[in-house]
């Protein structure tokens, strides 16, 4: 057993080497295996359930929990990590980070999918943790910084705040964010919320590629008083928000990563129990189906909602 995989067993196990600790870099150019425990994750897992880190191909790895996903992108230079979960839950994820021998303090860059507290709750210590510079959409960015959204928020009433963020850096949609090797691309894909992004990068792994796609939850739920089809109160959000579908299902995707891990059946795909192909060049245009339903239906179940009350008058 390597020095490194001895590290990783004993990390997991609850064992802390201090000595041996010292001797470990970072990160590496090529991925490592680990001899960490299955996933067990349910379906409809509650988002602060302790998840095992997993490997998912070539610099990518699972560190999120079973209900909310964190990636996390390792390079020789540093690490990007994308999404924090919940507040309880960046606990959670640093111990995932250290269990694949990789350090916190080794971050660089924190990104977002959206602003909601399930995906941006654990930012601002993962951020003061790691000294990481934390990058979002303009459209996101203003939210990340208050704790909270506006009314442009379909769920503004219906959602809690989260620790506000300081600092964080302004991207344009389509702007690519670097380090060392790793190459990601935002993707402006709004309607779950102002700010919503889908990210893409490629992995190599014994010199084969793949397009990597972690798709924004895009999924059409509301409070009780925004409606996507009052176009009077909301101008653009309906077409913006087909769009943003059509973007996202048009993208180069081997594999499909989401938010929420049951969206995509993540857990029929990773680790050692999967029963599913991880590569998948149709996932995301049946996700994208998928989602087009959820906001048919929600249209559907708007109108049927505007004539209940006019029936009522």
């Amino acid at each position: 057993m390597t020095l490194r995989l001895a590290l990783a067993a004993l990390l997991l196990c609850g064992v802390t080497a201090p000595i041996m600790a010292t001797e470990v870099r970072a990160a590496e150019p090529t991925p490592r295996t680990t001899t960490q425990p299955a996933a067990t994750c349910p379906e409809g897992a509650d988002w602060n359930m302790p998840a095992a880190p997993l490997h998912i191909y070539a610099d990518t790895w699972y560190v999120g929990t079973c209900g909310l996903s964190s990636i996390l992108i390792t390079s020789p230079q540093g690490h990007v990590l994308i999404d924090g979960a919940t507040e309880k839950a960046a606990p959670l994820i640093e111990a995932n980070i250290r269990a694949l021998g990789f350090k916190v303090e080794d971050l660089r860059i924190i990104l977002n999918s959206h602003e909601h507290l399930d995906h941006a709750g654990g930012i601002a210590q993962l951020q003061r943790d790691s000294g990481a510079t934390v990058m979002a959409l303009s459209a996101a960015a203003g939210a990340l910084e208050h704790g909270k959204g506006d009314r442009g928020d379909p769920q503004y009433l219906s959602i809690e705040a989260f620790p506000a963020i300081p600092h964080v850096k302004r991207l344009k949609d389509g702007e690519e964010v670097t380090l060392g090797p790793i190459r990601l691309t935002a993707h402006a894909t709004p309607g779950h919320t102002p700010g919503a992004t889908t990210w893409t990068w490629d992995s190599c792994q014994d010199g084969r590629c793949h397009h990597i796609v972690y798709a924004d939850s895009l999924s059409a739920y509301t409070d009780d008083v925004y409606r996507y089809s009052d176009e009077a109160a909301h101008p653009g959000v309906l077409a913006s928000f087909r769009q943003a579908i059509a973007t996202m299902a048009a993208l180069p995707c081997d594999i499909l990563l989401t938010p929420h891990p049951d969206a995509s059946q993540m857990w029929k795909r990773l680790g050692p129990n999967a029963t599913q192909p991880l590569v998948d060049e149709t996932a995301c245009h049946r996700y994208g189906e998928a989602v087009t339903a959820r906001l048919d239906k929600r249209l559907a179940d708007e109108a049927a909602k505007t004539e209940k009350e006019k029936a009522a008058r």
